[in-house]
C-alpha cells in the first residue's frame, strides 16, 4: 500500500478500496502540488494531489473542549449500558462535527468485521463538510461519497452519504449492515423523515438488536416543528448544552438582540404542511417597498458599522427585492440562493469572509451546516412560526472570531396574532416585547421582572376572583352563568394563533378538536414535569354499549403523542388531525362557520338562557355555536361549579391573609382585648 504512493497517482485508475485519504488530507492542508492530477470522484475538489513523500508527518491532534469530551464520554457510557439510539443536543458553533468525527475511533466494533461507519446528511454542503473533517482526522482510513452521480463502493472505512442518494433505487444494497459499527446522523432533527427512516430500517435501527450498529444523532435543534416524534428513531438524548450556557461559558460569541416592528401584515398567510408559513404567500406579504424600507432603515440605525451581516429572506423574490433596496441606499449587498451556481456561490462566500462586502442575503441556504465565523450581525427579515428555524438563523452569528466582540441580532417582528416566534419568545417573554440591544443576561432579567409585574398587576385587580394558572402567571376571570362561560373565547385566542384548526378550550389546560361524527382529539397537561402535555384521540367504533338506558357508541382513547411545550403539542395534534379529520370540518377558516347558526344549535343553546334572552339566527354564527356546544358537552357546567368553589376558597384565603397582616401591624394606642 505504502509503495503504491511512491509515484504520482491517478486515483481514478485505482480500486476504491485501495485509495487512502492521506493524500487528500495533505491537499486540503494546502501543500503546493508537484503535479495536478484528477481526484477520485468520491471527493470532488479542485485541489491537487502530490506524491507520498509529502505525507510522512502525522495529522495534528485535535484538542477537545471540556464539554466536547464530556459529551463523548456520555455517549460511550450509554452505549456500554446497551443503549443503541442516542441523541446529542448542542448549540450551533459548538463543534458538533468534531464530536461525531471523534466518536468514530472511540466506539469499539461489536465484532471483528464490524468496523465501518456511515454518516448520513441531507445536503451537499454537509456531505463535503463531514468528509473534510474525517479526512483530516483519519488520513489512513478510506473515505467515500454517496451523493448524486458519485457512488461509493460500500466497503470504505467511512462513507458520507446524502439521504436522497443512498435511498435512490438499489444504491443502499451494496452496504452490508453487519459490517457497520456506527451510523452518525448530522442535523438529526430530520431523522424521522421518510428517507432517514428507510435507511435506519435497512441497518436494523428501527428495532435494534445486540449486533445492530450504534446510532448517534446530533443537532442544535433536537425537536420537530411539525409534531412528529423523534422517539421513533432516537431513544435517549444523552447530552444537552444550549447556546445560553455556551455564551455564558465563553464558548460562543456574546449576542445582543433588537426587535423592530416591521408593519408587515401576515395575518392572512396560510400555514404550510410543515407548520410554518406558506413561503409564496409570506413573501408577497413581507416583500413590499414599505417593509423592505423599514428593514433597511432599522439596519442603518442599529448595525451599519457591522462588518459582516447575513440577512435571512423568505424566497428568491424577497431576496431580490431586499437586495435592490439595500443597493438603493448605496450599500454593497450581494445574495446567494439555492439557484446560485456553485462556483459563483463559493466566490461570493469567500469574498464575504474576506470582508470585501458587508451584507450577504440568502433564502434557505445558510440555516444549517454553515461555518462563517466572521458574521457579526444577523438580520431576520423573514417571520417564522418555527422555534427551530429561529434558533438556526441566530446561530449563524454565534461562532467566535478574532476581533469580534459580539453578534447583533435584529428581528423584524410582523403580525403577532399569527403565532410567530420572536427573539423575546425564546426567553419566555411576550412576542410583542420590543427590546433594544439587550444581551442574554438582560433578557433573562427582563423575563423575571415581567413575571413579577404581571403577577402583581393580576393580584391587584383580581379582588379575590377565581384564578387559573397559565405558564406560571395568575389570571382571574368571573362567570355569572354557564352561558357566560361558554361564550368566553379568550382561551381560544392563543391556540388559534398557533393552529389553523378550530380548537376549543374546555378546561384550564384542556383543548378539544371534534369532528362531525363525535370523534375528537384532546390536548391536556399531564401534571408531570416531562412530558408536560399529552395528545389523545377518541375514535368511534361499530360496537355499542348500553349506558344509563341508552345505546351509545364505544369510544376508544389512545395516546398519539406527548410534548414538552404547548406549541409542540399543538403541532403534533394538528399533524394527526390533518390526516384523520376532513379539513372542511375542523379548519377555523371555513365559510360554513360564518353562516347563521342552525335551528338545532339555537334550540340547544337557548336551554341555557333565560326566557327573555333567547338567541336568534342573526346573533350567532354556526361556527361559534358549534364551539359553545362543544364546551357544554365537555363539562362546562362542572367547570363553572369548580370555578365557584375555587373562588370561595380564594376569598377565605384572602380573608385569612388580611387578618394575619392586621395582627402584624403595630400601632400606638391601646391593644384590643
Amino acid at each position: 500500500m505504502r509503495a503504491l504512493f511512491r509515484s504520482y497517482v491517478n486515483y481514478n485508475s485505482l480500486p476504491r478500496r485501495l485509495v487512502s485519504t492521506r493524500a487528500r488530507a495533505r491537499a486540503l492542508k494546502g501543500t503546493p502540488p508537484a503535479q495536478k492530477l484528477p481526484l477520485s470522484p468520491r471527493f470532488a475538489s479542485e485541489e491537487s494531489i502530490t506524491n507520498s513523500d509529502a505525507f510522512q508527518s502525522p495529522p495534528t491532534a485535535i484538542k477537545l473542549r471540556e464539554y466536547q469530551e464530556e459529551c463523548i464520554q456520555s455517549v460511550l457510557t450509554y452505549l456500554q449500558k446497551g443503549h443503541k439510539r442516542l441523541g446529542i443536543s448542542l448549540a450551533t458553533g459548538s463543534g458538533k462535527t468534531v464530536i461525531f468525527t471523534q466518536l468514530i475511533d472511540r466506539i469499539s466494533p461489536l465484532t471483528r468485521d464490524a468496523t465501518q461507519t456511515l454518516i448520513l446528511v441531507h445536503r451537499r454542503e454537509l456531505v463535503e463538510q463531514a468528509a473534510r473533517h474525517c479526512i483530516l482526522a483519519y488520513p489512513s482510513k478510506t473515505v467515500e461519497f454517496e451523493m448524486g452521480n458519485v457512488k461509493a463502493s460500500g466497503a470504505a472505512d467511512i462513507t458520507v452519504a446524502s439521504v436522497r442518494s443512498i435511498t435512490s433505487g438499489d444504491r443502499m444494497l451494496k452496504f452490508r449492515p453487519e459490517r457497520f459499527k456506527l451510523v452518525l446522523v448530522d442535523e438529526a432533527h430530520h431523522i424521522v423523515a421518510p428517507g432517514y427512516m428507510k435507511t435506519l430500517e435497512y441497518f436494523g435501527l428501527l428495532q435494534p438488536m445486540a449486533a445492530t450498529p450504534a446510532l448517534v444523532g446530533v443537532s442544535a435543534t433536537l425537536s420537530r416543528f411539525d409534531g412528529l416524534r423523534l422517539g421513533a428513531a432516537i431513544d435517549h438524548i444523552v447530552y444537552h448544552k444550549d447556546y445560553v450556557d455556551m455564551i455564558g461559558e465563553k464558548w460562543l460569541s456574546d449576542v445582543i438582540f433588537t426587535t423592530v416592528q416591521s408593519k408587515a401584515d401576515i395575518s392572512r398567510v396560510r400555514k404550510s404542511p410543515n407548520g410554518d408559513f406558506m413561503p409564496g404567500e409570506l413573501s408577497r406579504a413581507v416583500n413590499t417597498d414599505q417593509t423592505n424600507d423599514i428593514t433597511i432603515r432599522a439596519w442603518l440605525a442599529r448595525a451599519k458599522e457591522r462588518k459582516s451581516t447575513i440577512v435571512f429572506c423568505v424566497d428568491i423574490a424577497h431576496v431580490t427585492g431586499l437586495t435592490a433596496m439595500f443597493r438603493k441606499y448605496g450599500i454593497d449587498a450581494r445574495f446567494v440562493t439555492g439557484d446560485t451556481h456553485k462556483k459563483i456561490r463559493g466566490d461570493r462566500l469567500d469574498a464575504f469572509k474576506n470582508g470585501e462586502f458587508s451584507v450577504l442575503l440568502n433564502c434557505g441556504v445558510f440555516t444549517e451546516g454553515t461555518d462563517i465565523p466572521n458574521i457579526d450581525c444577523v438580520l431576520l427579515a423573514r417571520p417564522t412560526k418555527s422555534r427551530n428555524l429561529l434558533v438556526q438563523m441566530i446561530g449563524r452569528g454565534m461562532r467566535l472570531h478574532p476581533g469580534k466582540k459580539n453578534c447583533h441580532v435584529i428581528d423584524m417582528v410582523a403580525s403577532l396574532e399569527t403565532g410567530i416566534v420572536t427573539i423575546p419568545t425564546l426567553f419566555g417573554l411576550d412576542p410583542s416585547e420590543l427590546v433594544k440591544e439587550a444581551n442574554v443576561s438582560e433578557l433573562k432579567e427582563l423575563k423575571e421582572e415581567k413575571e413579577v409585574e404581571a403577577l402583581n398587576n393580576d393580584i391587584e385587580r383580581s379582588n379575590g376572583l377565581p384564578q387559573t394558572i397559565v405558564d406560571g402567571r395568575v389570571t382571574f376571570t368571573d362567570y355569572d352563568s354557564v352561558y357566560d362561560l361558554i361564550d368566553d373565547t379568550s382561551g381560544e385566542r392563543h391556540i388559534r394563533g398557533i393552529s389553523q384548526l378550530a380548537w376549543v378550550q374546555v378546561a384550564e389546560d384542556r383543548y378539544v378538536l371534534s369532528s362531525q361524527d363525535g370523534e375528537y382529539i384532546t390536548i391536556e397537561k399531564t401534571g408531570m414535569a416531562q412530558p408536560l402535555y399529552r395528545i389523545r384521540y377518541n375514535s368511534r367504533v361499530s360496537s355499542a354499549i348500553v349506558l344509563e338506558g341508552e345505546w351509545r357508541p364505544f369510544a376508544r382513547t389512545r395516546q398519539i403523542a406527548t410534548a414538552d411545550t404547548f406549541t409542540d403539542a399543538v403541532h403534533a395534534a394538528d399533524t394527526f388531525a390533518s390526516e384523520t379529520f376532513p379539513r372542511y370540518i375542523v379548519s377555523k377558516d371555513q365559510a360554513w362557520r360564518k353562516a347563521p347558526a342552525t335551528t338545532g344549535q339555537l334550540t340547544f343553546l337557548n336551554k341555557l338562557r333565560s326566557v327573555g334572552g333567547q338567541l336568534k339566527k342573526d346573533q350567532i354564527s354556526k361556527g361559534k355555536a358549534a364551539d359553545m356546544i362543544t364546551k357544554v358537552k365537555f363539562g362546562a357546567k362542572g367547570r363553572l361549579e369548580r370555578i365557584r368553589v375555587l373562588q370561595r376558597g380564594l376569598e377565605k384565603k384572602d380573608e385569612k391573609m388580611a387578618e394575619l397582616k392586621r395582627r402584624e401591624q403595630v400601632r400606638v394606642g391601646p391593644l384590643p382585648a
